[in-house]
């Protein structure tokens, strides 16, 4: 019998393998759920709860996900990730800082383990979400001084650097969508340098970023300097 034979329907086929059509074609994908009670969720989106010790990420309800949005709820073992994007346009950083980042691509991002007590520094490869070995006082002195440190909420929130055009930007985001960048990198990651595909969804992914990002307000000594030194700019172009 030929091999198209086994999957039809009609008298010649075996009774045992007539059952196999239905797995012939593509099976229908499988409705995201919420993984701690099961209801379905929007694939586009939904919440992530963190799991610390596994130090992995859990699809979640909005139900589910506000019962976990309190600091030491499910005793610090699962924890909403939150929805606030920042940055602080007065903390840049240059790239003697980078280097001693010893980041070899040009983003990469870092969050607090809470259970470890110390920094984690991550970066998108061909191969996912790859560690660096980050010592505590290169932290300190790299990152450790701005005030998106200081705002860090430990497991689920990231400070997201982007090294480009000789200047470094620093975020402060939610640890999920650092994940979804790794595995958007690694799904179209080609080639050594990452490939034309990749950096246009690179651009894409940090301009979303941007929008999202509320800038801290300035603080006294800031609005100080620019009091000081305005130069009376009055031609309606708003830039000082």
């Amino acid at each position: 019998m030929s091999g198209p034979g086994l999957l039809h329907d009609g008298p010649r086929a075996p009774r045992g393998l007539r059952g196999l059509r239905r797995f012939a074609g593509p099976r229908p994908p499988r409705p995201e759920t919420c993984e701690l009670c099961g209801v379905a969720v929007d694939p586009e989106g939904h919440r992530h709860l963190v799991q610390t010790e596994q130090r992995a990420l859990l699809c979640a309800c909005t139900a589910c996900a506000l019962l976990f949005d309190r600091p030491g709820a499910g005793t610090g073992r699962l924890r909403a990730v939150p929805d606030r994007y920042l940055t602080d346009p007065a903390h840049r950083l240059d790239d003697g800082a980078w280097e001693l980042l010893q980041i070899p691509v040009g983003v990469a991002f870092f969050f607090r383990n809470a259970a470890l007590d110390r920094l984690v520094a991550l970066y998108p490869s061909p191969a996912g979400a790859t560690e660096s070995e980050l010592d505590p006082e290169t932290w300190r002195t790299v990152l450790g001084g701005g005030r998106l440190a200081a705002l860090l909420e430990p497991d689920v929130e990231a400070l997201l650097l982007r090294r480009s055009e000789g200047r470094t930007d620093c975020y402060l985001v939610p640890i999920d969508i650092c994940y979804e960048l790794v595995g958007r990198m690694r799904m179209l990651w080609q080639g050594f340098d990452g490939g034309a595909e990749a950096r246009a969804a690179l651009k894409t992914f940090f301009e979303q970023v941007e929008r999202r990002a509320r800038a801290l307000p300035r603080t006294a000594d800031e609005a100080g300097d620019d009091a000081g030194g305005d130069d009376g700019d009055d031609d309606g172009d708003g830039i000082r």
